[in-house]
């Protein structure tokens, strides 16, 4: 792999491969091809017209010849798109053993799966990688943005799922396209690069880097990426450059890309090295900074390893980053990071434990949390040890389980639901977890019950709660009523369906605008992070009694619901919504009477289900905010601690009616 080759050729060719290798080690999976444009080009080399090329046993790369054989940067494509498409299809037909699913990576490839669905009936996955709507938002050109924000608003309404690396990509990026529906969209981390085999040579790093080099043995401040504006290595350089401690510490070492001269690439790449070496030259970083020209992927390894060996950090400064493989693979060597705290290296960084998170728009911020871990050798050392022993959480082999589970969920025959005569709706956090050995007797419970549908009503949102009952191996529910009652999801065979007629019913009145504008202006109330907002929620910071107070005043005249939980959970819904509102349709959806549906819950957030529902139960470790239910006739009070709490609630029930 030849990385920062051209500006389209960044940590997504790693993602594709190690994917590739790992579907095509399993046992269940036949054959995998890795499709792409046959490209003839002097300056690239006669790898890329290579029709055919074997990987391994099971593996290949198959390269498609149009008309146009030129190299086409992804903006570019668009004009030999239709001719690709249909030279595929022709392939397709004419090829004995057709492939069950397609796997489009970005949204230039979603159109071609797309093309190829409609004619041949083959379902197609979604990965986009690299969305656009935050590279809007930074200002880029207005044109050529709004036509890729419209490319890939199709892809996402088109896909038949999709998959997100990260949570800030699940939730906030491509929630934010007209088209989005969370119940296709579904959070699978990538692994943690390709493994490398065998040892590694620092003597590589050090011949690439030393002639840069006044004093090639101090620490390393790394930077890989590709070189495009939104990498924002000119701020990295200048926010080194103007730290003269920062200096002291340590060498800056940036592989940006490969080139033979400052203007032998494309237009950005040739902007962005050109910024690079004015930023050399105008802090004087001579004998503290390399930048080489040429690398492979030994030196990458080599560089990493390097970079441990001195003590270094690695950095990511990028203004936006949709994930950051580059970070899990610092990881897998041991050394620590400091990323952007913009899109993905949130979630990287949160569960590997492997640095810190900084706002590169604040150069000293950043600047700050570099020299943090430079000189904390304490801090620096479990940072690299979590790395290196979390990075195995991050397995290609368990990715490559989640989508095979996922594309056979596609393909199945839905299995048509046993009709149900009650309806059991259970919260998540504190209640249905907290305690394995209650989750393990929970779901035994449930496999008893062929009568009871099961069903979750939580604060979080729809891919937490898929995740988290995965964790805590429950059964999959029937019903998932999401972000606080403002979300229905329904389960139609191995699919999930969202209830558009429950959105639609909510929706009247609503003004998230006006909302935000309110309460924004009232003091000790902090928004939550964009990740935690939805279309028909919005999600506050308040532990002060007053603060909250004037919240609800402030909004006292608009059609809402506030709901206050776990002591400092804010959430403002549509009037109409919430989990008590959600309750009632599903229970009205289902055909079961109110007698006979049930709810579980610990928090504020469940007080308006719990005080409609006629059966409630609450657990043991319920907070305060639930105790004015208390020794009501339709509310039971486990004596038992979460789940295991539900099934002694249920239990009462069931002998009280047996009574």
């Amino acid at each position: 792999m030849e990385f920062g080759l051209t500006e389209d050729t960044g940590g997504h060719i790693t993602y594709a491969l190690g994917a590739a290798q790992a579907l095509a080690g399993r046992s269940d999976v036949g054959r995998v091809e890795i499709v792409t444009r046959l490209i003839e080009d002097d300056t690239l080399g006669p790898a890329y017209a290579v029709p055919y090329e074997p990987v391994s046993a099971k593996l290949a790369i198959r390269r498609i010849g149009t008309g146009n054989r030129s190299y086409l940067s992804k903006d570019a494509n668009a004009a030999d798109r239709a001719d690709f498409a249909e030279a595929l299809i022709a392939h397709l037909m004419s090829d004995v053993a057709r492939p069950d699913i397609i796997h489009a990576h970005f949204a230039d490839a979603a159109e071609v799966a797309e093309r190829v669905r409609d004619a041949l009936d083959i379902p197609f996955v979604y990965t986009a990688h690299s969305l656009g709507i935050d590279k809007a938002a930074l200002g880029s050109a207005a044109a050529p943005m709004t036509k890729r924000l419209a490319e890939e608003d199709r892809a996402i309404g088109a896909a038949d799922l999709i998959i997100a690396s990260s949570r800030d990509e699940a939730e906030r990026q491509l929630m934010l396209y007209p088209s989005a529906c969370p119940a296709k969209i579904h959070r699978l981390p990538p692994g943690a690069g390709i493994a490398r085999k065998g040892p590694i040579d620092l003597d590589r790093a050090r011949a690439l880097i030393t002639p840069f080099l006044r004093d090639p043995a101090k620490p390393l401040i790394l930077a890989i990426a590709r070189p495009v504006a939104k990498k924002n290595l000119e701020g990295l350089v200048d926010l080194y450059g103007a730290d003269a401690d920062l200096r002291a510490r340590a060498n800056l070492v940036i592989v940006a890309g490969l080139r033979d001269g400052p203007a032998s690439g494309e237009p950005e790449q040739n902007g962005v090295i050109s910024a690079l070496l004015a930023g050399l030259d105008a802090h004087n970083l001579y004998g503290q900074m390399a930048i080489p020209k040429r690398h492979s992927q030994a030196d990458i390894a080599s560089l990493y390893a390097l970079t441990h060996e001195t003590g270094g950090v690695f950095v990511n400064p990028a203004l936006t980053e949709p994930y950051g493989l580059t970070l899990t693979e610092a990881a897998l060597h041991g050394v620590p990071v400091v990323a952007t705290c913009h899109g993905g290296p949130a979630d990287i960084v949160a569960t590997l434990r492997h640095g810190r998170i900084a706002d590169p728009r604040n150069p000293r911020a950043f600047a700050d949390a570099i020299r943090a871990l430079l000189s904390n050798r304490i801090e620096w050392a479990r940072a690299s040890a979590e790395g290196r022993y979390r990075s195995e959480t991050l397995d290609w082999h368990s990715y490559a389980a989640s989508f095979v589970a996922l594309v056979k969920g596609l393909t199945a025959q839905a299995l048509a639901a046993a009709s149900a005569k009650k309806l059991l709706l259970c919260d998540i956090d504190n209640t249905l977890t907290g305690c394995t050995v209650g989750a393990v007797g929970l779901a035994a419970f449930l496999a008893t019950q062929p009568e009871l549908a099961f069903g979750v009503a939580t604060g979080r949102s729809l891919q937490e709660a898929e995740r988290l009952l995965t964790e805590w191996r429950q059964p999959p529910p029937r019903v998932l009523i999401t972000s606080v009652g403002s979300e229905i999801y329904w389960r139609r065979g191995a699919r999930l369906v969202a209830d558009q007629a429950f959105a639609k019913r909510i929706a009247e009145g609503w003004l998230p605008d006006e909302v935000d504008e309110r309460v924004g202006q009232i003091p000790r109330v902090e928004r939550q992070p964009p990740v935690e907002q939805r279309r028909y929620k919005r999600s506050y910071f308040a532990d002060d009694p007053a603060a909250i107070a004037a919240v609800r005043a402030a909004v006292a005249d608009l059609p809402v619901r506030v709901i206050h939980s776990h002591g400092r959970l804010l959430d403002i819904l549509p009037e109409r919504a919430g989990k008590g509102a959600a309750m009632a349709w599903a229970a009205n959806h289902l055909g079961i009477p109110e007698c006979d549906v049930y709810a579980a819950g610990d928090s504020g957030n469940d007080l308006d289900m719990l005080d409609s529902v006629r059966n409630g139960i609450i657990v043991a470790n319920h907070s305060a905010e639930l105790v004015p239910l208390l020794g009501r006739p339709t509310i039971y009070l486990s004596q038992q601690s979460h789940a295991a709490g539900v099934v002694e609630g249920m239990r009462a029930f069931a002998m009280k009616e047996a009574a």
